[in-house]
């Protein structure tokens, strides 16, 4: 079922610099939504803003950072419709090549962050009696991948905490929904690449051989994986679940996605993990 919908709802959306979290701003603010979006750096800040959209500074690694954004948000708005937790990132590397900070690191943006952004707005949620809450997690919140290790950690966390979430909040009229998109046109390979070489010891790393080839994957422009798509498909999926009065739990984007979260319910686990292994192209896809 679905609502005619109003133009004078409001959507905040995180991670808007580019990607799939700037096409849903500028996407939204066109349909005539009022969007307030949010980036890490104060010069995406401004482009957006050149853009007629509002937005705010906020990086999602820094608690001061949430309050501040946040403080400034409610004062624009007493209202929020929906909320699409979309800021993350990416750090390659095998499992035993990431250190305690290394993984510190992911989870501060990609788990902390967000589910504190979150927390920090469930109030407001809470005194309006309504709204939506739509994490952006990934087909590697399921189904894990090798060298993606921190990732797949991280939105393996978060489909735990958006699980659970919706299950606290079932007679609140808050809606928690999944978006697990597959791969996505994105320059989410660039930014992954500026993380590996920060954290990872390549060199020193028996996992060498295999990082060359994941390394040629991250420096190739345009996609590298069948089945990708552009981020107007994860658009679609938040529009869906505005619009809708009772909008699926999981939205499961590109041919992939619906591929392996079929797979894991009928195969056996070691079946399962070649084909997983196979796709993940020790890191060449």
């Amino acid at each position: 079922m679905e609502n005619t919908p109003h133009t004078t709802q409001t959507l905040l959306i995180t991670g808007a610099s580019t990607g799939i979290g700037h096409h849903a701003a500028k996407h939204f603010h066109q349909q005539g939504y009022r969007v307030i979006a949010t980036c890490r750096k104060p010069s995406d800040v401004e482009q957006l803003k050149n853009l007629g959209i509002e937005c705010v500074q906020m990086d999602l690694a820094d608690t001061e950072s949430i309050r501040q954004a946040v403080d400034t948000i409610l004062s624009m708005t007493q209202r929020i419709d929906l909320l699409f937790n979309n800021a993350a990132f990416g750090l390659p590397g095998a499992v035993e090549d990431l250190s305690r900070d290394a993984l510190r690191h992911q989870f501060e943006t990609n788990v902390f962050g967000t589910q504190e952004l979150t927390n920090r707005l469930l109030p407001t949620f809470r005194a309006q009696g309504f709204g939506k809450i739509v994490y952006n997690s990934s087909i590697l919140g399921f189904a894990a991948m090798p060298y993606r290790g921190a990732y797949n950690a991280s939105k393996f966390a978060i489909e735990g905490l958006a699980d659970t979430l919706r299950l606290e909040l079932k007679e609140t009229g808050i809606q928690v929904v999944l978006i697990e998109p597959g791969p996505i046109i994105s320059n989410f390979r660039a930014n992954a690449y500026a993380q590996f070489k920060h954290w990872i010891a390549k060199e020193q790393s028996a996992h060498r051989d295999n990082y060359n080839a994941m390394i040629d994957r991250l420096e190739t422009e345009g996609p590298t994986a069948p089945f990708t798509l552009g981020p107007e498909a994860v658009t679609a999926a938040v529009e869906k679940t505005l619009k809708s009065t009772r909008p699926a739990l999981r939205y499961r984007i590109t041919f992939p996605t619906v591929l392996f979260a079929y797979l894991k319910r009928v195969l056996p686990g070691r079946w399962l993990d070649a084909l997983l292994i196979q796709a993940g192209g020790n890191g060449k896809r």
